[in-house]
């Protein structure tokens, strides 16, 4: 392939107006799909302020004990989770975004029914971070990397833009086709990939089965803050446990649908009368939501 810039394949761009299983359709035959605007510049705005505090109290690195998991997490990034605590934008306007329910349902609901939220992080990454190390999110749910790209859907990731995304400052790099490949085991190399460049407030959706890592962010003084919110069918275990993490006065003010992505509302994936529940009935019931 060649290194030309304009020579790369590029990925498909859809608005917030495209129906969102033309942005499914999209995702799956290229590996990601950039929408325009996915956010107002409002949002945007709020997301970042309601987030600085919590952002500013963090060290950038990782914590983990183990290595190769501290060089993924990256040693000049900050990762900021319980989002939904920390910003009433994000709980009440994003997680309860028409579109973004009905691209869930367009993924899970023809093969496994419900899905939920896998996790929300708002990524930072600094100057001088190395590009991510080349990974697909579906090997969290490691015997389905042996079915290759036979497995049932089991993840995708939406992910926002709070500053823009460039190629200098670290924009998420995916290799298209690589959901297609035989051997899920081989995750390519950095010159296969390109950049989703995108504007603060665009979104990029991508397969848990397509390659994938975060750029290396190359300037001195420019930080890539981008909100990661993967989906995932609700009959696999998420990476937040919210209901015991967010607290249950936050819960409450929250609509039906999102209190459902976050586990305080039973699961009905297809073929099961309930999961998550509370004496065969409906947890919301017992948590008198």
């Amino acid at each position: 392939m060649s290194n030309h810039r304009d020579s790369r394949p590029s990925l498909p761009i859809v608005s917030r107006s495209t129906p969102a299983e033309e942005i499914v359709r999209l995702c799956d035959e290229v590996g990601a799909v950039i929408i325009r605007n996915f956010m107002t510049d409002e949002q945007v705005v709020r997301i970042n302020a309601e987030l600085e505090a919590p952002l500013s109290a963090l060290d950038a690195g990782s914590k983990h004990e183990h290595e190769l998991i501290a060089e993924f997490h990256g040693h000049h990034t900050k990762r900021l989770t319980n989002l939904i605590t920390h910003s009433k934008t994000f709980r009440e306007e994003i997680l309860d975004d028409d579109l973004f329910h009905e691209m869930g349902r367009a993924l899970y609901e023809p093969e496994c029914g419900d899905w939920w939220l896998t996790t929300a992080q708002l990524i930072e990454i600094g100057p001088g971070n190395k590009a991510q190390m080349l990974h697909r999110d579906m090997a969290q749910y490691q015997p389905f990397v042996a079915m290759n790209k036979h497995a049932p859907r089991a993840i995708t990731n939406l992910m926002l833009a709070l500053t823009d995304f460039t190629e200098e400052n670290g924009a998420t790099r995916v290799i298209p086709g690589s959901q297609h490949w035989d051997d899920f085991e081989d995750v390519g190399s950095p010159e296969m990939t390109i950049p989703a460049e995108l504007k603060a407030g665009d979104a990029v959706l991508f397969g848990g089965k397509v390659v994938h890592g975060g750029g290396a962010n190359v300037t001195t003084d420019q930080y890539r803050r981008g909100l990661t919110i993967p989906m995932q069918a609700s009959i696999l275990t998420p990476e937040e446990a919210y209901p015991l993490i967010v607290p249950m006065e936050v819960a409450r003010t929250l609509s039906p649908r999102v209190q459902k992505i976050i586990g305080f509302r039973s699961q009905y994936p297809n073929g099961s009368p309930g999961l998550w529940q509370h004496n065969y009935a409906d947890l919301a019931d017992y948590l008198k939501l």
